[in-house]
């Protein structure tokens, strides 16, 4: 009996309803920056420090994570909708205009922080997994930088809301 779901439209509507914290998981490698703007991301534990990121296996330009070996998760707050809009690509910027629309620092990994983000996580990486569309990215957390409590941004129903 084949029990998988064949509407992937039908799945996509669905996952619509979760509201998912927005945030940028961004990386360097020789010189060469990426950034996007992502909602699938999780702890996975919490000795050692550990989580994970999903980002589309499809898009060519994510193998930079890969090469690099690093990444930073930024988490957003209200104020950085406009991040989030650069970083998806919906603003058509190219990747150094999206960097030049905040300020960011270097992480210990070297990957790039954002300078005011609600949380950053400065991850090595101990491990890729591809899974259908996507690959993931399992982290080890080797600093964090936490700001004070401001309002989280979150995508729900395909909408930007403020917590």
């Amino acid at each position: 009996m084949d029990t998988q779901l064949s509407d992937p439209v039908l799945y996509r509507n669905a996952m619509s309803h979760l509201a998912g914290h927005v945030q940028i998981v961004t990386t360097e490698h020789e010189g060469e920056r990426r950034g996007v703007t992502i909602t699938a991301a999780c702890s996975v534990s919490d000795n050692p420090a550990t989580l994970l990121v999903c980002l589309n296996a499809g898009n060519a330009r994510n193998a930079l994570f890969q090469q690099s070996g690093k990444f930073a998760l930024n988490t957003l707050g209200a104020h950085h909708e406009h991040l989030a809009n650069a970083f998806s690509g919906r603003d058509g910027l190219s990747n150094d205009a999206r960097f030049a629309t905040a300020a960011w620092v270097t992480g210990a990994t070297g990957a790039p922080i954002l300078d005011d983000a609600i949380t950053s996580f400065d991850c090595r990486i101990t491990d890729i997994k591809l899974v259908a569309t996507h690959m993931i990215l399992i982290g080890q957390v080797c600093d964090i930088r936490v700001a004070d409590r401001k309002s989280a941004l979150i995508y729900l129903d395909r909408h930007y809301r403020t917590l």
